[in-house]
């Protein structure tokens, strides 16, 4: 089963960015910590079963060294962005071996020690397609999954509703073997996620654009 774990935002400055997300939008951020392997560190938004995420280079000498670093960097070169979205996948294995796609081990410890881990296929291997989301399957329990933290927001959030993205409609649909996900498909250039739709009570919804 494929569905939506989080959505990820390209950012040069993490508290800055939090800052910003929280007067626009409501949305508390808080740290999640650091990834060794890419020199980034994220700050995370929980919304229940899914949540968006700040990431951000912080390691000069890894970060630029690493293909996710390379793409993080000039995503944000002209203000934070959204970069990229991030399915749960309860078949991981299966999907990266029809997408032709090496599933890594990732982890990453959190500021009070917790370490967090997880295995991804497609993190850094679409090439120019980032706009493609990447997979996830989550080898924590379901407490330690970030979207399930403590969440202060000034906004009644309930998750993810959609995310809107611009490319090859017919593109996405073999990527995702035909499984239907809340995704609107939109025209133009550059390719890329546009724009996120998270519920709120009542049914109403927020739109997200950095």
């Amino acid at each position: 089963m494929l569905r939506i774990d989080h959505v990820v935002v390209a950012v040069r400055d993490l508290d800055r960015a939090a800052a910003e997300m929280w007067d626009r939008h409501g949305l508390r951020f808080t740290p999640g910590g650091t990834h060794q392997r890419w020199g980034t560190a994220n700050m995370i938004a929980p919304l229940g079963g899914s949540y968006v995420e700040l990431l951000s280079v912080v390691d000069p000498e890894v970060g630029p060294s690493t293909e996710l670093g390379r793409a993080l960097l000039a995503s944000s070169a002209d203000g934070d962005r959204w970069f990229s979205v991030c399915l749960s996948d309860d078949d991981l294995e299966t999907t990266a071996a029809r997408l032709g796609l090496d599933v890594q081990q990732g982890s990453r410890r959190r500021p009070d020690g917790i370490e967090v881990r997880w295995r991804g296929a497609g993190i850094d291997q679409r090439g120019d397609e980032l706009w493609l989301p990447f997979f996830i399957a989550w080898d924590v329990p379901t407490e330690l999954h970030p979207g399930s933290g403590p969440a202060d927001h000034r906004v009644d959030v309930r998750g993810i509703a959609w995310v809107e993205v611009a490319g090859d409609e017919a593109r996405l649909r073999s990527w995702l073997g035909g499984v239907e996900i809340a995704f609107r498909v939109v025209g133009g250039e550059p390719s890329g996620v546009r724009a996120v739709g998270l519920t709120l009570g009542e049914s109403e919804e927020l739109v997200v654009r950095p």
